[in-house]
């Protein structure tokens, strides 16, 4: 049975996040076209789906780990903090929307808290992970199968 680490995390990440729009269950806090997502941004996301794009990256994230804290979260998704005339650095993401992220997966039931803290995956979220990436498997083995067939039939026109 393929699992998360057997497929591109862009695939995964693409799949879950729309079965989290679709579910409505992940509660989206309402600062979300307000918000940037670290202090060296200049504009917020582009994208009106990044806070479900960014729970899914989160969850796959964990997923693959024990167990993560909110500041490690925050490293992952930071990224180039440009200085002007002075060299570039390294610059840790917004952690207040990693713990926001964290709290509405918890919520749902696909993250659950450590008592020495951090999250780790529950396994009802572990489930649910590993039935979409099989999914995600099957519908990429199904758009393959289609791509050979009209090979096929454009080779014997």
């Amino acid at each position: 049975m393929p699992g998360v680490r057997d497929i591109s995390a862009d695939a995964f990440i693409e799949a879950y996040a729309s079965h989290l729009k679709r579910s409505g269950k992940l509660e989206v806090p309402n600062w979300v076209d307000l918000v940037k997502t670290a202090t060296f941004k200049e504009q917020g996301p582009y994208d009106p789906d990044w806070f479900y794009v960014r729970a899914a990256a989160v969850a796959r994230h964990i997923y693959l780990r024990k167990s993560m804290g909110i500041g490690a979260l925050a490293k992952l998704h930071g990224g180039r903090n440009r200085r002007g005339n002075r060299p570039s650095h390294h610059a840790d993401a917004s952690t207040s929307v990693q713990r926001k992220v964290c709290q509405a997966l918890e919520k749902i039931g696909v993250l659950e808290l450590l008592p020495d803290g951090g999250r780790r995956i529950s396994q009802d979220g572990q489930r649910d992970l590993d039935r979409i990436a099989t999914a995600v498997v099957e519908s990429q083995k199904e758009e393959a199968d289609e791509e050979e067939a009209e090979e096929e039939a454009e080779e014997e026109e």
